[in-house]
């Protein structure tokens, strides 16, 4: 079996507030599929929703939490983290085969099958 090159693209059409160090969201794109990973480290599995809506791809993140600092006296704390973005599908990519998962080190994999 022979070896096949997969083109990763940097691409601004995927700009991810969350990305670490302003780096460019990796989009890997081929004939057959595509898939993008996001910065998602802040949110639990039950904290995203990854929905299509025609052609586009809707990401809706929230998390709220709270927490004790007793070095200001135990002033409650509370953290709110709100995120949502669309981005159009790829050419050609089958909203009906798309799938999401958020991988041990935070990273949300969104990915499709491309229509033949």
């Amino acid at each position: 079996m022979a070896a096949t090159n997969i083109a990763i693209l940097h691409n601004k059409a995927w700009d991810w507030p969350l990305q670490a160090n302003d780096e460019f969201v990796k989009v890997i794109e081929d004939s057959e599929h595509f898939e993008v990973g996001l910065d998602a480290k802040y949110f639990t599995p039950k904290e995203i929703q990854v929905r299509t809506m025609g052609d586009l791809i809707q990401i809706k993140m929230e998390h709220e939490g709270r927490g004790d600092d007793m070095t200001s006296r135990s002033i409650m704390r509370l953290l709110s983290l709100h995120l949502l973005r669309c981005y159009k599908l790829p050419e050609g990519a089958d909203a009906k085969t798309l799938k999401s998962n958020l991988d041990d080190n935070g990273v949300l994999h969104i990915s499709a099958m491309k229509t033949q």
